[in-house]
């Protein structure tokens, strides 16, 4: 099953005659259907509709379409019927223009104040006119059609999503592969460094005539050593970390709706990468960290962006 983004858009029109066209002298008479669909992520599906007065009673339609193919992001429809011919404008016929000036004339009569009608006002009456009619099969045809084609924007983004996760885990678990070698080596240096206090100590008690007992000394050089091994040990981090980037791969090849699953081990890879850093006693331990959490970032942000 594919990833899907909740990024994409996709829109489609048609055209056709619709009523009142008999009245109008030219290609006027014929009408664009036109429908978009945007959508950007969202943590829920947020649906909203931007309809033309004509078509706003099939909003409950679109609404039920989109619910059955959508799961999550923020979804914009628009959809709206323009006049078109003669380069989008409307040509009104002579009855048209007629029972116009006869309502004018009626208003006026009835309002002497009223503004009489400018060229602008008949166009967009007669390109409303030239628009009306039963549109609703036309509709639901473009939006199914739109939305496929959201459907398969979607799902290229998402590909492309996926094979960039794909490369941040393997940058990870290059990282903790580095990481492994470096414990055991400072927890050697240190123990050498105890052992050469402990040596030290020895020194000074037989300068002193005794009076820091062997034993003792070191005893206290192990128990350091011990307590020191056990501060830096970042063995369980990269242990969970493995696993984290094994269910990631897993959920990427899998599919589907994953969006907020990755979300939530990105957020544990966070305090994997974490962890490591504040359990650093090496320089280039602390780099492995810092390169870490800019891997997991990246990654949060193209995570968000998948449905």
């Amino acid at each position: 099953m594919p990833v899907y983004s909740m990024t994409g858009y996709a829109s489609a029109q048609l055209s056709g005659a619709r009523e009142p066209a008999a009245e109008s002298r030219s290609p006027a008479s014929q009408a664009r259907l036109g429908v978009e669909i945007r959508s950007v992520n969202s943590r829920f599906l947020d649906l909203s509709f931007r309809l033309s007065e004509d078509l706003r009673q099939h909003e409950p339609a679109l609404r039920e379409l989109l619910q059955s193919r959508l799961k999550r992001g923020k979804v914009e429809v628009r959809a709206g019927v323009e006049a078109a011919g003669n380069e989008g404008l409307p040509e009104p016929g002579l009855r048209q223009l007629q029972r116009l000036a006869a309502l004018q004339d009626m208003v006026i009569g009835w309002l002497p104040q009223a503004r009489p009608l400018g060229v602008a006002d008949v166009l967009r009456m007669a390109s409303a006119e030239a628009g009306s009619g039963d549109w609703s099969q036309e509709l639901m045809q473009l939006a199914r059609q739109a939305l496929k084609d959201l459907l398969g924007a979607r799902e290229r983004e998402g590909a492309r999503l996926v094979e960039m996760l794909r490369g941040h885990l393997k940058q990870l678990r290059d990282l903790a592969a580095q990481a492994r070698p470096l414990v055991p080596q400072l927890v050697e240096q240190q123990r050498n460094r105890f052992l050469e206090r402990w040596r030290e100590a020895m020194n000074a008690g037989q300068q002193a005539g005794g009076a820091v007992a062997p034993e003792a000394a070191q005893d206290r050089a192990l128990t350091e050593a011990t307590a020191f091994a056990i501060r830096i040990d970042v063995a369980e981090e990269l242990t969970r970390l493995a696993a984290h980037l094994d269910e990631i791969e897993r959920l990427l090849d899998k599919g589907g709706e994953v969006g907020k699953r990755l979300d939530f081990l990105i957020q544990e890879l966070h305090r994997e990468a974490n962890t490591l850093g504040s359990k650093s006693a090496a320089l280039e331990l602390t780099r492995i960290s810092v390169d870490m959490k800019v891997l997991v970032e990246q990654m949060r942000e193209q995570v968000q962006n998948i449905e």
